[in-house]
């Protein structure tokens, strides 16, 4: 592998480190939505931006 081939690699790495990081939110958000229902799942958001913001 050449030092260009390999530098591209390692530039990529935290942009797929990204990506898997949103794909695994939108994953637990349907997981959550699908399990507990819409209006549970928004009163749980709204409690929780409540105990962050105040």
């Amino acid at each position: 592998m050449s030092q260009a081939t390999a530098s591209r690699v390692l530039s990529r790495r935290p942009l797929l480190a990204a990506g898997g990081a949103v794909a695994g939110v939108l994953a637990g958000t349907l997981v959550l939505w699908a399990h507990y229902g819409t209006a549970v799942f928004f009163e749980t958001i709204r409690a929780g931006f409540i105990a962050c913001f105040g």
